[in-house]
């Protein structure tokens, strides 16, 4: 019953799920393009059956998602794969990533016809989803064609968990829809347990967001970036701030700009119909501005170069003295900030970091990291690193030693998927 209630009011509430969609498009016109697709409509023209469906909501899922989807395209013998997500950018990261080595469809939304076409045309052999989505309608269309549905990388905060937990039986059963819950850390697991998931089918892995692998090339991108800010100045990065973050940053770079006049900010707001609105914020705080989007040069003039364009933020972090990451500053829940950490920045985050709780307890645990609340507090500590190089360099090390310690997330998801893969495929992987 709940579900059926559920799904009533999805419907109800369709129309203005498609209007937010079209109104994002204003700014970011993919939004509009393929929309079809979310109702499990228009893929005949270029969709296949899949072995393996994969679904990661936008581009922090593709990214984790690296070594699941490489392990799956270097399968022997060869399995089809195809990858959803929710966000053009998630779509826009996965195609910079794997190319058109991987199908892309949107996710339709969670409407029983929508998914029984959407399966009908795919026909997948196995459901594996990233990290938190939990889509009851996918789930109990799934079942119903016996099709094993797999939870990877998965996580669940206190605050998540108290949510689902007020929908009592409906979270139970939705939860033991799942096949197997491959949960980063005994925390998530356990809470997965106590709002109904069989203990049985879940197990700890440790986060895929360990395993991803640097490539040589970022190293010269990076260089090459340095050299058009300029190679003398300090240079740090706010990456992937939300609306209500942006204003607290600047004040914090003009303070920062008292001690070190040549400082650059590179602004990467997370969401592009965002750019725009952000660079105003830029101009109304009497900064200097040049953008990447418009390969805008970047003289010692410049106080801020806004990072408006996509896929490039591994490159910003890499080529930056330190890294502040943002939705940590608002009730977002924070972005990974291990991308920083795996190439040997030192990290700051704001207090809301419950999506990277345990990644967040880890880097401060280890001193690799630094917790701000405020803008005069992120100020003194960057004003602090950005003047010592020694000290810069020994938190970087620490937080890159913590991503190599704990990696080995994909080896033991890769043992758990062998036997749905040979399912698949009447054999190993060889």
């Amino acid at each position: 019953m709940m579900r059926h209630l559920y799904t009533a009011i999805f419907y109800l509430l369709l129309p203005l799920v498609v209007l937010r969609l079209l109104w994002r498009s204003r700014h970011t016109p993919a939004y509009r393009q393929r929309i079809t697709e979310r109702l499990g409509r228009g893929l005949s023209d270029h969709a296949s059956a899949a072995d393996v469906w994969l679904h990661a909501v936008s581009v922090g899922e593709v990214q984790a998602a690296q070594p699941l989807i490489r392990h799956l395209l270097n399968h022997r013998p060869p399995l089809t794969l195809l990858v959803t997500t929710t966000t053009p950018t998630g779509a826009q990261r996965l195609t910079e990533l794997f190319g058109q080595r991987v199908q892309h469809h949107y996710l339709p939304f969670d409407l029983p016809a929508a998914q029984r076409r959407f399966l009908a045309q795919v026909k997948p052999r196995l459901v594996l989803v990233m990290e938190t989505e939990i889509w009851p309608n996918l789930l109990h269309t799934c079942a119903a064609h016996r099709i094993p549905v797999v939870l990877v990388n998965a996580r669940l905060s206190a605050r998540s968990a108290h949510g689902y937990a007020r929908l009592g039986a409906f979270t139970r059963t939705t939860l033991q829809q799942f096949d197997l819950i491959a949960a980063q850390t005994a925390a998530d697991a356990a809470r997965f347990v106590q709002l109904g998931a069989d203990a049985a089918q879940v197990a700890v892995i440790g986060n895929l967001k360990f395993d991803q692998n640097v490539p040589g090339s970022l190293q010269d991108r990076a260089e090459a970036l340095r050299r058009v800010w300029g190679t003398n100045r300090p240079v740090w990065v706010a990456a992937s701030t939300h609306e209500g973050e942006e204003a607290a940053i600047l004040a914090a770079h003009q303070l920062i700009l008292r001690q070190h006049p040549s400082a650059l900010l590179i602004l990467v707001p997370r969401h592009p119909e965002r750019f725009e609105r952000v660079a105003n914020l830029v101009t109304r705080a009497e900064l200097t501005l040049a953008r990447r989007s418009a390969n805008q040069p970047c003289t010692a003039a410049e106080a801020v170069y806004l990072g408006d364009t996509m896929g490039e933020l591994p490159a910003l972090l890499a080529a930056a003295d330190a890294a502040f990451i943002g939705g940590s500053w608002v009730n977002v829940g924070g972005h990974n900030p291990l991308e920083a950490a795996a190439v040997g920045v030192p990290v700051t985050f704001g207090p809301n970091m419950f999506n990277f709780q345990a990644v967040a307890q880890l880097l401060l645990a280890e001193q690799a990291a630094v917790q701000v609340t405020t803008a005069a507090a992120l100020a003194d500590c960057l004003t602090q690193w950005l003047g010592d190089a020694a000290q810069r360099s020994a938190i970087g090390e620490r937080g890159r030693r913590v991503v190599v310690d704990n990696r080995g997330a994909a080896g033991r998801l890769f043992e758990l998927l062998a036997p749905y893969l040979f399912n698949i495929t009447g054999c190993n992987a060889r």
